[in-house]
C-alpha cells in the first residue's frame, strides 16, 4: 500500500439494525467527511451518524467508475472515506473490484467487518448453525444469475450432497428453483428449513418449515428480496450430545 494514511474505510454496516454496527465502525463513520453507502437499504438512523457538513453519497446508481471517483476526489482533498455496505464487506458485497482499483490508484484503505446478514438470521431464529453431532459445516452461497453465474463444481445439488447446514443469500426470487436442486442433491423433504427476511429490522419477517413447504410459505408471505434462507438439520436438533467445551470432563486450564 502507498501513501503515509489510511483515508478510505470500507465498513460493513451490519445486517439492518443501526445498533448492529461494531463500536470501531460507527466512530469512524462519525469522523468521516465523505460517506459512500451502498443502496437503498440502509438505515436513515445509521446515516445520521455522519458527521455535520459530510458529504454523503448513495451508489445505488452509480457505476464502479463514479464511486471510485468519488473516492479519489474526496482522498486528493485530504478528506476520509466511509464506504459503507450492508452485513460484512467479506460476503457480496464487490469488494475486490474496488481494492483493486484503489491498490492500483495507490489509495490506502482499511476493511472494517461487520455483523452478517446470516448471524443475524440465525439469532432471529434463536439456532446455533454448528450442533454437536449434527452439523458442524456452515456452507454460505447463493444462486445463479444472468450476471453472476456460479463457478463450476459450486452448484446447489452439489453443495447439498454433505448434508451441513447451507445459508443462501440473494436467492429468495429463485426459491421454486431452489428447492428441486437440494432435494436432487440429497436433502429429504422434511429437512428443517427456515427464511429471515429483513433480519434485524422492524419489518423482520420469520419463516419455519420444511423444504417441502418453505417455498409455499414465502410465497404466501411475498418474500422476494432481502432474505436469508437456512437448510438443514439444525434448525429442529433436539436431544444433541452437550460440547465439550464447557463439559464437566474437560481439564481446564487458566487462561492468561
Amino acid at each position: 500500500m502507498g501513501g503515509d494514511e489510511v483515508t478510505v474505510y470500507f465498513i460493513g454496516a451490519g445486517p439492518g439494525a443501526a445498533d448492529l454496527i461494531t463500536v470501531r465502525g460507527q466512530r469512524l463513520l462519525q469522523t468521516c467527511a465523505t460517506c459512500l453507502y451502498a443502496g437503498s437499504i440502509m438505515p436513515d438512523d445509521l446515516l445520521a451518524l455522519c458527521p455535520p457538513g459530510a458529504k454523503v453519497v448513495d451508489t445505488g446508481p452509480l457505476t464502479l467508475e463514479q464511486i471510485l471517483t468519488e473516492i479519489a476526489d474526496a482522498h486528493a482533498a485530504g478528506h476520509d472515506v466511509a464506504r459503507l455496505h450492508s452485513g460484512d464487506p467479506s460476503l457480496y458485497s464487490a469488494l475486490a473490484e474496488q481494492c483493486r482499483r484503489l491498490d492500483a490508484l495507490d489509495i490506502d484503505y482499511e476493511i472494517v467487518p461487520g455483523v452478517t446478514a446470516f448471524a443475524a438470521a440465525a439469532a432471529a431464529l434463536k439456532r446455533e448453525l454448528t450442533v454437536p453431532g449434527v452439523a458442524q459445516t456452515v456452507t454460505l452461497t447463493r444462486v445463479a444469475t444472468l450476471s453472476t453465474p456460479m463457478p463450476p463444481g459450486e452448484e446447489l445439488a452439489a453443495l447439498a450432497r454433505s448434508g451441513a447446514t447451507l445459508v443462501l443469500h440473494l436467492a429468495a426470487a429463485q426459491i421454486d428453483a431452489i428447492v428441486p436442486q437440494l432435494l436432487e442433491g440429497g436433502y429429504g423433504p422434511e429437512t428443517p428449513s427456515a427464511v429471515v427476511a429483513f433480519a434485524s429490522r422492524p419489518q423482520q419477517t420469520v419463516l419455519r418449515g420444511t423444504l417441502a413447504d418453505i417455498a409455499g410459505q414465502m410465497h404466501d408471505a411475498n418474500i422476494t428480496k432481502t432474505a436469508v434462507i437456512i437448510v438443514g438439520d439444525v434448525l429442529a436438533a433436539e436431544g444433541f450430545t452437550d460440547s465439550y467445551l464447557y463439559s464437566a470432563g474437560r481439564t481446564r486450564g487458566s487462561r492468561h
